[in-house]
């Protein structure tokens, strides 16, 4: 046997899983032959929060993080059943917490029976492994309960393999000294690497990274020829992005039609999609929505999705979406624009969109609509605001086009149908057997267009 650090992994049992094949990792396995492979049934585990408090930090930031740890355990498929918080001048280097604090929370731990313990901080590996030796039950930390959630939604095979990617960045640094609990217990914070019993070495884990990094390269390439094909043809892209949970989904939904998975729990939507929206005075564009961003996002998931994310950069518009009737609205708008700001986003050019007015008392209405600020106020549920909305998006396509004056034979069906299809007729009239317009066409189809042109401008 290799004297080399292993990482045990064992199989996913709980709650009626599957049998897991265990047999040895090859390194020449593909990326269809996985890693990481994310369990469907259900788990339901009683969890306590734990959280260190900074003297910089105020009561209302504590409250508001918490208060989203609690969601994305809860969206994990925990029962949150105790918090304990600490403040301290600085972490404890050992522990995060302080001893006689962590003494506190063991006691809690057997008196309620929890499970796991979710801290709202990043963890050493260290402080990880000396937690989980002290508690006696799995520890795991913000990042690693959000790749949990990534692990769950994950549905194509581009999306799975951006969170196998992050899972095993998170993974290599914590191969050793860590994870006894976790390899008994599986569940929550292990439902990628905990479910297979494998003895996984950083040799294998580095090579698996290196190809799954090299296919994600490849898909990223192939999203380049995409988007410079959508540029060639003149499609308008909006893109939609806000914080989780903000109806970015419903609100594709009720836009175009379409029958993306929306749910009230954070990252309900993890895989893009794309659907044609029509305009109300002709045309079309094309509607994205994307993964939702939440604050701290993990720095592996940022670079996992990188193939995900330039979609978002390549945008013609950006769609802000926030949540009206949450009371840090503002903290997850500013949260969104710090995130654009990380994937250089923050000058694709952007319009922000309150969804959820329908769940406001009429006197926050009435003052949101009275702030100065440029926005639109929509309820994608009930359909409000729709209407509003897409006259601000075709005012925004307007604004890419370019007026031209055309003659056009009444034979060729062809070419009226290209500028109803990707621009927008302004004026039309019949001259014998020739068409006369005045049209807004992205400027790739002006030299498409050229033979029949007058006038441009």
């Amino acid at each position: 046997m290799s004297n080399a650090s292993t990482f045990v992994i064992m199989p996913y049992n709980r709650c009626g899983g599957r049998k897991i094949d265990s047999s040895p990792p090859e390194n020449n396995m593909t990326t269809d032959s996985r890693m990481i492979n994310i369990p469907r049934p259900p788990v339901i585990e009683k969890a306590i929060l734990a959280r260190l408090v900074l003297p910089e930090e105020n009561e209302r930031e504590v409250e508001e993080s918490l208060a989203e740890l609690r969601e994305l355990a809860r969206t994990a498929g925990a029962v949150v059943c105790g918090i304990v918080t600490q403040r301290r001048p600085r972490p404890d280097p050992a522990t995060l917490i302080g001893g006689g604090k962590v003494q506190e929370l063991g006691r809690m731990v057997e008196e309620l029976g929890a499970e796991v313990v979710i801290f709202d901080s990043d963890l050493t590996p260290a402080q990880g492994a000396t937690l989980e030796e002290e508690l006696g039950v799995k520890v795991i930390d913000r990042t690693q309960l959000i790749l949990d959630i990534f692990a769950q939604r994950a549905q194509t095979h581009e999306g799975r393999c951006q969170v196998e990617l992050a899972q095993l960045r998170y993974i290599l640094p914590r191969l050793t000294g860590r994870g006894s609990i976790m390899r008994q217990q599986g569940g929550i914070g292990v439902r990628g690497p905990g479910e297979q019993k494998l003895e996984v070495d950083r040799r294998v884990i580095r090579e698996r990274i290196r190809r799954l990094e090299a296919e994600l390269e490849v898909i990223r390439q192939d999203r380049q020829v995409q988007r410079k094909r959508r540029a060639d043809t003149g499609a308008f892209t909006v893109t939609l992005v806000g914080y989780t949970n903000a109806g970015k989904s419903t609100l594709l939904n009720a836009l175009t039609g379409a029958d993306a998975f929306a749910e009230d729990k954070l990252f309900a939507t993890l895989d893009p999609l794309v659907r044609r929206c029509s305009l109300p005075e002709g045309g079309e564009v094309l509607l994205a929505d994307t993964v939702g961003f939440v604050r701290r996002l993990p720095h592996s998931l940022v670079a996992a999705f990188r193939a995900t994310l330039e979609e978002v950069r390549e945008a013609n518009l950006l769609l802000i979406v926030a949540d009206a009737s949450h009371p840090c609205r503002e903290e997850h708008i500013a949260t969104v624009r710090q995130v654009l700001e990380e994937i250089q986003a923050a000058n694709v050019p952007s319009l922000l969109v309150y969804n959820k007015i329908d769940l406001l008392p009429p006197d926050e209405l009435s003052m949101l609509r009275g702030e100065r600020a440029p926005k639109v106020l929509v309820s994608a549920i009930k359909r409000w605001g729709l209407q509003d909305l897409l006259a601000a998006i075709s005012q925004r396509v307007a604004l890419s086009r370019t007026v031209v004056n055309l003659r056009i034979p009444a034979a060729r069906g062809d070419v009226l149908a290209g500028i109803h299809r990707r621009g927008r007729i302004l004026r039309q009239q019949v001259d014998q057997n020739m068409l006369i317009l005045e049209a807004e066409v992205p400027p790739s189809m002006v030299s498409q267009l050229s033979e029949f042109m007058t006038r441009i401008g």
